[in-house]
């Protein structure tokens, strides 16, 4: 009974160290890990033991007999791998190197800029050094997780479980949260640097990229971004306006700019079963408003070909077992030339092509459309459609394609576009930025010493969220590094003055509201038991009022300490209710 990986992983490598016969690839440290969009276990080599579904935080890993129809296709993809790479060398992976210590005994401070997964793997490096006392984890927002809560599709409940090794990076009790603190605003950069040895920024890339079309600020023409973080519950985003009720979108129709995994999740989202989404983590308003509207066809727009989408294979995956199940109607239109390459990408397009269903039936469909780009929103006072111009497909050196616009065009009404064609980083206050490449320019995370960078910030918006954990390695590095140098103190010598108790007490001064772990720990407990009330696995609190209001101290005269809430938080996990 071989195992197998069935979705983008996290990259935790956990199940790679569990395996005793080393038959999970790639490995940490081979060729194309940290790039990599999943592992796969070899089937030949697996001898079923089973310790690579334990270690897996996400669930991602199951044995073949236990398979849904629509993961089936797993099965042949792990096995594909091993026929390109054959990994015929079996050497032991789980040796552990010697602990890495600082030439100085510290105790040093570090302070981490934003709590999503690149803050929090770092946060979880920098602990494993015991000659730092304390990394305080700062964050705009009062809950953590940044696109593990407000990025991940809710349908995709399995990748949202990585929050349980993120929770247990918070346990450590060297961590502190500051939650609510917007640095930049609420405290500079040069405020911490004055009281830590070290400024980490793992600030992610927030913004998105531009058509440059016109019409592309009408009402209905929306980012990716936005959309995502309303579905999901984002503070920020929670009166957008999401045109999809039949009144404002008679056309029931959505066009989506990019071809990408976010642009499928939005398409999916869009046209869900809305039962089956009131059994996630959906936002409220955002189900409300799904269940009032009819959206009723989904068109994604690739300017390039098949061969040319940015889909994931895992992804590409799920999308076949949706149609294959009759959930919805997926349409693939795209030159039948084009879909004759041997990728497993073009394959799986070219099997959905295959099934492709032309004529509207009573299902929603998803349209995945090639050879396409924007030129321009149509409307007055709102989005009515989009004017799209035919590409052809040039040959480049080293055998990339270029889309090149023909005379050929059309219109497709629509009631709303959504631009999805990547995230962006802002600029940081007292940082330098790229403005090309929308990044703080760095050497190994490094900016200078004593301040450096972590996540999207650092390298683009590139990669899964496991890939946060090598990209922090690397920082780490160059910290400890300029630690070994400089012993955390200033170019003229000056040591970071107070200790941990003075900066909390700075930090409440400015920030009066601050929230700290105990705080999102009660949070967090209320949104599960109100989901857990409602059959959901949380019910997400949007208001920053009603988030204060849930995460004070309880009322009864008897005290809910911290060890309560944890201990009701794995309650209501091991009662199912995720």
């Amino acid at each position: 009974m071989p195992y197998v990986v069935t979705q983008s992983c996290c990259a935790d490598a956990s199940c790679v160290v569990a395996c005793p016969v080393n038959c999970i690839h790639p490995a940490p440290g081979e060729p194309g890990f940290a790039e990599a969009e999943m592992v796969y276990v070899d089937a030949a080599a697996c001898v079923g033991c089973g310790a690579c579904a334990t270690a897996c935080p996400v669930g991602a890993i199951k044995p073949d007999t236990a398979l849904s129809p629509g993961e089936q296709a797993f099965v042949g993809l792990n096995a594909e791998y091993y026929q390109v790479f054959p990994h015929a060398d079996r050497h032991p992976v789980a040796v552990v190197p010697p602990q890495r210590r600082t030439q100085g005994a510290g105790p040093y401070r570090v302070a981490v800029v934003g709590a999503g997964p690149a803050g929090l793997y770092t946060a979880d490096e920098l602990l494993k050094h015991p000659e730092v006392a304390g990394v305080d984890v700062y964050d705009r927002l009062r809950t953590p997780y940044g696109l593990v809560r407000h990025g991940v599709a809710p349908d995709h409940t399995a990748t949202k479980q990585v929050a349980s090794l993120f929770a247990a990076i918070e346990a450590q009790p060297r961590f502190r949260y500051f939650l609510g603190v917007d640095v930049g605003t609420d405290i500079t950069l040069a405020e911490l640097r004055e009281r830590y040895h070290a400024v980490v920024y793992a600030v992610g890339a927030s913004a998105d990229r531009r058509l440059g079309i016109p019409g592309e600020d009408l009402p209905g023409s929306l980012a990716a971004t936005d959309l995502v973080g309303w579905y999901n519950g984002h503070p920020d985003k929670v009166d957008l306006d999401v045109r999809l009720d039949p009144e404002q979108n008679p056309s029931g129709r959505v066009v989506v700019v990019g071809n990408g995994n976010v642009a499928l999740d939005v398409a999916r989202v869009l046209t869900g079963d809305v039962e089956s989404l009131s059994a996630t983590d959906i936002a409220p308003d955002a189900l409300a408003a799904l269940r009032a509207g009819d959206v009723r066809e989904v068109v994604l727009l690739g300017r390039r070909g098949p061969a040319q989408s940015a889909f994931t294979v895992p992804e590409l995956i799920g999308l076949t077992a949706l149609a294959e199940a009759g959930s919805i109607d997926v349409v693939v239109e795209a030159d039948p030339g084009d879909l004759t390459a041997d990728d497993t990408r073009t394959r799986l397009l070219a099997g959905l092509a295959a099934t492709s269903t032309e004529e509207s039936g009573r299902r929603p469909r998803i349209v995945l459309r090639f050879g396409l780009s924007p030129v321009a929103i149509l409307g007055t006072d709102h989005v009515t459609g989009v004017r799209v111009v035919h590409n052809r497909l040039s040959p480049r050196p080293g055998g990339s394609v270029e889309a090149v616009a023909t005379e050929r065009d059309e219109e497709i009404e629509a009631g709303m576009v959504i631009r999805s064609i990547g995230h962006r980083g802002l600029p940081v206050a007292g940082l330098p930025f790229d403005d090309v490449r929308g990044t703080v320019p760095h050497d190994a995370g490094r900016v200078e010493p004593g301040v450096y960078v972590a996540g999207w910030i650092k390298r683009g918006p590139v990669g899964f969220i496991g890939t946060n954990k090598s990209c922090a390695t690397e920082t780490v590095t160059s910290l400890l590094d300029d630690l070994d140098r400089t012993d955390g103190r200033a170019a003229d010598g000056t040591a970071p003055r107070g200790d941990l108790g003075s900066i909390a007490d700075f930090v409440r001064g400015r920030c009066p509201d601050v929230a700290d772990l105990a705080e999102w720990q009660r949070l967090d407990a209320t949104e599960r038991e109100r989901g857990l009330a409602a059959g959901r696995p949380r019910h997400k609190i949007t208001d920053p009022a009603e988030q204060r209001r849930a995460s004070a101290p309880a009322t009864d005269p008897r005290p809910r300490r911290v060890g309560d809430v944890v201990r009701r938080r794995r309650a209501l996990e091991s009662s199912g209710a995720r």
